[in-house]
């Protein structure tokens, strides 16, 4: 997921959670013949080939998913699917301006010209009825930006043509310069806030309606708008210097010495061929911050050795320090400046459940209390490992750590015999699995859909028609799983169009389209509902709703096997898959009516909570009797090969999650009042904090690892917010699927309470109120600090399943 921008890292006025990842320089665009388009006119409903709803059909029948597994097994039947394409190009993602790089220049005009229209609408708002009218303007007018945005960014990082890279790279920046325009516009501010201080508007808001003003609101707060012309100005140059700042500290992040020499003799327990490769004149030269360092640290057997590839590779530059303690300064004086106490409370106050930088610390405080027992008993083993190694007398360092956690694992694993748990993960079963849980928990499908010319970016990408029994056609999900050179390795989850809904005038107005932009070539389109929506899918409910449907792409790199095997996913590798996949599903059942609060765009730290969970899924025994079986044999999987896997990962957890909380702890430290005060020691503070909360030995004096924590960047005082999730979904693994015990996993009621309660919602209800509802725990309602206290004190430890049997 995305995080949007008011400043280089917070969000900016109009772009939702998922727009703004990275700025990139736009390369030189030639500008290319442009073809030819029908104009638009308006005919009577109909829709594209290939995008009919699917009929409706009994929740309880039987669907034959046999397809879906064949087409991610089998390159043959997708080949046989696709075939090849000819006819008229439908655009990237069926958006009709997508047919070629330069429809994303046309694209961006077109929507710039609907953004000013609806800025001049606000800005001219004077009866009660056109102040009723504000919010829904303003909802539009972020959908119109994000559209573009969100295609744009993907696109640019995504697409394998260069071309189509670089147009999309200008159209962002078309889109974020005209952005700042809309920060420094005082007049949308001051009308927002006469439509939300008048009674006889805002009373007739619905609650998403509300939720929506509310966020609009804090946006414009974040982004100084509504101070002086100085102080904007003020705002204006600490953005900038932030933005420069924090891409500086990520891009010339550098340890204090580059390479670390040791003695080639040093070097016994590591792979001797490793070892000799990094060799020269009997001297062993290791990268401090390579993978080939973090080997070392787990398989070296010699302690000096370990220490002095251990101080290195925790030492930071003092130039890279100096970067971070500039960025925490510069947020903390844009933070006064619009009026918050510190940077943690300017982003903690929007879109948070923790709200306030104390509720984060009674949070982390709880969390750790309930990990410390866990935790010793870790090192309590740790200890004992070396002093069978040692000697009695030995005591556990700080490089030790990662050495003998590795040869206790090693040990499990030498008890075990070798078990090949990705025979039984084909991707096409697994994908195969994830529709039939979902069939099972909230009525919804996966439906091959054979991709139009011009439809997808790569022969691999696979689209897929999400599909429920009561509604018909509610999302489209493109999969691009397969590895190819070039290709982010990241697996991620992109909501390219967020669900809302489209109101009879704008989809009037598209039968003006060509008359407002007479230098930009239009294309044709088959009805006013798919000229609203730009040709893409859109559905219509039984009382005439017309909602634009969530469009999402999933990113993984699996690799492709030869000889007609199917690609095979190691248990992390599912894992990965069922995470981003728990993303897509909070886009596909969050339907609400407004963009700024769709899907995954609602408070930051509830988002991770559906990913999380699906970690839980891929676990249960009873999930993975679904499709679990040998791709050859089709004989079940045994569960025990699992669960040892997961005792395995698992064990040293506590100390992995100690670990996360000082660096959640350490994040809202660099990020309080201290760094108003012109000067702040990340070192002291971290180093601090290390003696106060962790079980194992600290890092020692003159380390300096926080200089390598790049995510204090982009999570800047949020950082709490992964084990946040975690907890959560632990939570509600137990409490709603009752830790998947007799089946729980997939009863159908449990899906409905997750989805009633918290996943239909989005960003559109407090989420303090979904999470009491779906838990049915009164103390939860309305958050606050005792709320994020005893979210802590459940802890977060997994630990694995106890139930060994074959699925």
């Amino acid at each position: 997921m995305i995080q949007p921008l008011v400043k280089a890292s917070r969000p900016r006025l109009w772009v939702c959670s998922n727009c703004l990842l990275r700025r990139t320089t736009p390369s030189p665009l030639l500008r290319q013949q442009r073809r030819r388009f029908t104009n638009f006119t308006a005919q009577a409903p109909r829709t594209l080939t290939g995008t009919t709803p699917v009929t409706h059909e009994n929740g309880a029948a039987k669907h034959d998913d046999s397809l879906l597994r064949s087409i991610f097994d089998s390159p043959e039947t997708w080949k046989q699917l696709s075939g090849d394409k000819h006819g008229r190009n439908v655009g990237l993602f069926r958006n009709a301006y997508l047919t070629s790089p330069h429809g994303f220049l046309d694209f961006a005009q077109v929507s710039l010209g609907k953004a000013r229209a609806l800025v001049d609408k606000v800005l001219n708002a004077q009866s009660i009825d056109e102040y009723r009218a504000i919010v829904r303007h303003l909802d539009r007018l972020s959908d119109i930006l994000c559209r573009v945005l969100d295609m744009a960014d993907f696109v640019r990082v995504t697409h394998p043509d260069q071309a189509t890279q670089n147009t999309a790279s200008v159209a962002w920046d078309m889109m974020y310069e005209y952005m700042n325009q809309l920060n420094t516009m005082t007049g949308l501010y001051d009308q927002l806030v006469k439509a939300m201080d008048n009674p006889d508007v805002s009373s007739t808001w619905c609650e998403e309606e509300r939720m929506v003003a509310e966020v609009l609101k804090l946006d414009f707060a974040k982004s100084a708008v509504h101070l002086p012309k100085d102080a904007r100005d003020k705002f204006v140059q600490l953005s900038s210097a932030i933005s420069q700042t924090g891409t500086n500290f990520i891009q010339h992040m550098e340890p204090k010495l580059p390479y670390t020499t040791v003695e080639k003799s040093q070097m016994m327990g590591m792979d001797p061929v490793e070892v000799k490769r990094m060799s020269s004149m009997g001297r062993v030269y290791v990268q401090t911050l390579s993978p080939q360092a973090s080997i070392a640290l787990r398989t070296v057997r010699d302690d000096q050795a370990r220490h002095q590839l251990f101080m290195a590779s925790r030492t930071a530059s003092r130039r890279t320090v100096g970067l971070l303690e500039e960025l925490m300064l510069l947020r903390g004086e844009s933070a006064k400046l619009s009026g918050f106490e510190s940077y943690g409370h300017l982003v903690l106050h929007d879109r948070m459940m923790a709200s306030t930088p104390e509720s984060v610390r009674q949070f982390l405080q709880a969390l750790s209390e309930n990990t410390r027992p866990q935790a010793q008993q870790e090192v309590a083993d740790l200890t004992a490992a070396k002093r069978a190694h040692k000697g009695e007398d030995a005591t556990l360092e700080p490089w030790d750590k990662d050495f003998y956690a590795e040869s206790i694992r090693q040990a499990i694993k030498s008890r075990q015999k070798r078990e090949d748990l990705s025979s039984y993960f084909s991707l096409g079963t697994v994908m195969q699995g994830l529709s039939r849980i979902f069939t099972r928990l909230y009525g919804i499908r996966f439906v091959p859909r054979e991709p139009m010319p011009g439809e997808t970016w790569h022969p691999d990408v696979r689209r897929l028609d999400v599909v429920s029994d009561v509604e018909g056609h509610v999302a489209v999900l493109y999969c691009d799983l397969f590895y190819r050179p070039l290709k982010s390795p990241n697996p991620a989850h992109f909501t390219l169009r967020c669900s809302r809904e489209l109101s009879p005038t704008e989809i009037a107005e598209t039968a003006h389209a060509q008359a407002e932009h007479p230098d930009v070539m239009i294309p044709s389109f088959e009805s006013a509902e798919f000229a609203a929506n730009d040709g893409m899918a859109y559905s219509r409910s039984q009382d005439g709703t017309i909602k634009q449907l969530p469009t999402i792409a999933l990113v993984c790199d699996f690799p492709q096997q030869a000889h007609n095997r199917p690609a095979l996913l190691s248990f992390f590798q599912l894992e990965t898959l069922f995470h981003e996949m728990g993303h897509a599903i909070h886009s596909i059942l969050a339907r609400t009516s407004f963009q700024n609060v769709s899907g995954t765009r609602c408070a930051t730290d509830l988002a991770e909570l559906p990913s999380t969970l699906m970690e839980h899924f891929a676990a249960d025994p009873s999930v993975l009797a679904l499709f679990a079986r040998h791709y050859e044999t089709d004989s079940p999987l045994p569960y025990e090969w699992v669960d040892n896997k997961i005792r395995e990962a698992r064990r040293f957890e506590a100390l992995d999650t100690e670990n996360q909380i000082i660096l959640a702890m350490l994040d809202q430290e660099l990020h309080s009042s201290k760094a108003l005060q012109g000067h702040i020691d990340s070192t002291e503070v971290f180093h601090s904090l290390q003696r106060q909360y962790s079980t194992a030995p600290p890092d020692p004096q003159g380390t300096a690892w926080q200089g390598f924590f790049g995510h204090l960047v982009g999570y800047g005082s949020t950082y709490y917010s992964y084990l946040f999730d975690r907890v959560l979904a632990q939570r509600v693994w137990n409490v709603v699927f009752n830790g998947g015990q007799g089946g729980a996993a997939l009863q159908r009621e449990n899906g409905e309470r997750l989805k009633e309660n918290l996943l239909k919602w989005g960003g559109s209800r407090d989420p303090w109120h979904c999470l009491a509802g779906a838990l049915t725990d009164e103390r939860l309602e309305g958050g606050g600090e005792k709320a994020m206290k005893l979210v802590g004190s459940w802890g977060g430890q997994r630990g694995a399943k106890s139930d060994r049997r074959a699925v």
